[in-house]
């Protein structure tokens, strides 16, 4: 079986998903001069406004306000990690590893596309909120060469074959009965004694924008050093034996949706959230086959100063929910709005699907439009084709062969950062 390694751009959607108004980061200190040196890493010089940008993305990124007294706390790890990205730039080119403009301006056209924007939409965010494009450009040119390079360090791992699978379930089926977790990690590297004390006051900051409301998929994309990071930091279903003893004495007292406080394991600290917790081979979950037809708006929605054009498009929503009588309806109504939204978006999980989304879809029919569904960049029209019931709790083999190869990218990446970071000229400023 071959799986692929493909980039993730899940922190750029969080990004846009997370910001409902003004980016609250009035307080970060003004611009500073790009002259003034953060570090300096092979001869490349990371500048005291990357540290800033960076810390203004995070900003964006919670929507919550970030005093200067924060930031000073976040310069330490934010540096180190701006360190981190340079050192894996740096392998990308000495492998002469090419990522174009074109892919990123498509990876992040993909991103406006699941967030329901316009073309544009992210860039001009960004610049109204202070952050420079550049900040974002760097992080999704890095994550896909990072992406590359390790497909080349993995080689003929990177191919899960049919008996890799076979193992994977015959542990499994050991295991039924017991309880596995479903979480959610922010991996925070201690890669030097000396930084230790940097380390334990991030994770401390970490925790305290977690409990002001910072959303936990949110920061482990901007800060874990995991490469779980490109997921929102989220794990999975994992089974007592692939959890460090530490953090499964914290989870076996925590309930579900909880937060722990940082809990110090092998190579650095671990903040992990409890998602939901099962029994092994027993959870029976509602799947769902929908179709959806999405008419965007082409500006950004006033509730109270509808555009002629939003005013059409609900009329067109409206006569689209009265009209159809099947999925076939939909999925034509959604490939001729001309949406890159796709009309199919596969199985859903009914359980997994966000609180108010998942109240329209457990009340509505099958084979029933909904009504339209406004949004601030269009109107959703969704029908249900079909629901089953599924045991979800044991693992199919796809989710085996993606969670191995997952287990071997963290490998190699913390391997190969370890080699880069051991052979490196660093020069840290204060």
């Amino acid at each position: 079986m071959s799986v692929r390694l493909l980039p993730s751009l899940f922190l750029a959607a969080l990004l846009l998903g997370a910001v409902a108004g003004p980016l609250a980061a009035a307080d970060l200190p003004p611009n500073s001069d790009d002259a003034v040196i953060a570090a300096i890493v092979n001869g490349d010089v990371i500048s005291r406004q990357d540290v800033v940008n960076r810390a203004r993305l995070f900003a964006l990124s919670t929507g919550l306000p970030i005093s200067p007294d924060v930031v000073q706390r976040l310069t330490p790890q934010i540096t180190q990690q701006l360190i981190d990205e340079r050192l894996r730039l740096q392998e990308i080119q000495r492998r002469k590893i090419l990522v174009s403009d074109a892919e990123i301006a498509k990876a992040i056209g993909e991103v406006e596309v699941r967030n329901n924007m316009a073309p544009g939409t992210l860039r001009k965010r960004l610049a109204a909120d202070g952050v420079a494009y550049r900040t974002l450009i760097d992080q999704i040119r890095v994550q896909i060469g990072w992406t590359r390079v390790l497909r080349q360090q993995l080689g003929p791992q990177a191919e899960i074959t049919a008996a890799d699978i076979a193992e994977q379930e015959r542990v499994i089926k050991q295991q039924i009965g017991q309880t596995e977790f479903h979480i959610g990690e922010i991996f925070i590297l201690v890669d030097n004694p000396n930084r230790i004390e940097d380390a334990r006051g991030f994770a401390a900051t970490v925790i305290q924008q977690l409990h002001a409301g910072a959303a936990f998929p949110v920061v482990a994309a901007q800060f874990s050093q995991s490469q779980t990071a490109l997921q929102g930091g989220d794990l999975g279903w994992v089974q007592p034996a692939q959890i460090d003893p530490a953090v499964l004495r914290v989870l076996n007292q925590m309930p579900p949706g909880a937060v722990s406080n940082p809990i110090q394991v092998p190579g650095g600290f671990e903040i992990v959230t409890l998602y939901a917790k099962r029994e092994i081979g027993n959870d029976m979950q509602t799947v769902l086959s929908v179709r959806e037809a999405f008419l965007p708006f082409t500006s950004t929605l006033t509730p109270t100063a509808p555009t002629e054009q939003q005013q059409q498009t609900l009329a067109k929503a409206q006569a689209l929910s009265a009209s159809a009588h099947d999925c076939d309806a939909i999925e034509a109504a959604g490939k001729a709005a001309g949406s890159r939204r796709p009309p199919n978006p596969g199985d859903v999980r009914l359980e997994t699907v966000p609180p108010v989304m998942r109240a329209v879809l457990e009340k509505l029919p099958d084979g029933k439009a909904s009504g339209p569904l406004v949004s601030a960049d269009g109107i959703l029209v969704i029908m249900v084709c079909s629901r089953r019931q599924e045991n979800v709790g044991i693992p199919s083999r796809q989710e085996l062969g993606q969670r191995l190869l997952s287990e071997r990218i963290e490998l190699a990446s913390r391997q190969l950062m370890g080699e880069l970071e051991r052979r490196a000229m660093l020069d840290r400023r204060s």
